[in-house]
């Protein structure tokens, strides 16, 4: 029987549950400017004596963060392994995900159909509704009627899109951008469209009829 202090972590869920915090991450972040002890890492995170612990604990379980003793303190420092570069990795990721919410906010995205109004639309057989999803997402669940043409597909593939139609696109969820990509281009080619709001996830959150393929 593994004993759960010591069992070795490999997997990248593994370390992605590890990083799945922000009192961790703040605490590598300042790590990776240097050598400190738990009391000076406490005094920069706002974190207790005890929390600032527990979070270390885990992170060298994880070998992110390495320890040795100089007398009675217990000095902490980044593990080996391309951590920093990680860090850089997630720190990108976070400052464009922030860039397209706040490109959403400013009014660079295009007018919204709400949900209530596409499902009467539905009805009416007077709207085109366009899945701009990867196919495989399509396939396990869909608004139903829509057509799926994935976001990099779309230019080659307006042909397919009636001209007459207006046209509701949508992706995941409310700030996925492929659904304000996909209304631009449809409108770029003279085609009427409008994005639903709340993308699939909203719309299947909200108990609406769900069509698999």
């Amino acid at each position: 029987m593994k004993n759960a202090d010591t069992e070795l972590l490999t997997t990248p869920a593994d370390f992605a549950r590890i990083l799945g915090s922000p009192p961790r991450l703040l605490l590598l972040d300042h790590l990776r400017q240097g050598e400190y002890a738990v009391e000076q890492l406490v005094e920069l995170s706002s974190l207790s004596v005890a929390n600032a612990s527990q979070h270390l604990q885990q992170l060298r379980k994880a070998g992110f963060v390495q320890a040795r003793r100089d007398g009675k303190r217990v000095l902490y420092r980044l593990g080996s392994g391309p951590i920093v570069p990680l860090l850089n990795a997630l720190s990108l990721y976070a400052q464009h995900q922030q860039g397209e919410i706040e490109a959403l906010k400013r009014g660079d995205h295009v007018e919204a159909i709400a949900r209530d109004e596409l499902l009467e639309r539905i009805r009416e057989a007077s709207i085109t509704v366009l899945d701009v999803r990867p196919a495989d997402e399509f396939a396990a669940g869909h608004v139903p009627g829509a057509i799926n043409i994935p976001a990099d597909e779309l230019q080659r593939r307006l042909a397919e899109l009636p001209p007459d139609q207006d046209i509701a696109a949508y992706c995941r969820g409310p700030y996925c951008v492929l659904s304000v990509q996909a209304v631009a281009a449809l409108r770029q080619h003279g085609l009427t469209a409008r994005r639903l709001d709340s993308g699939f996830d909203g719309w299947q959150a909200s108990g609406l009829p769900v069509a698999q393929a």
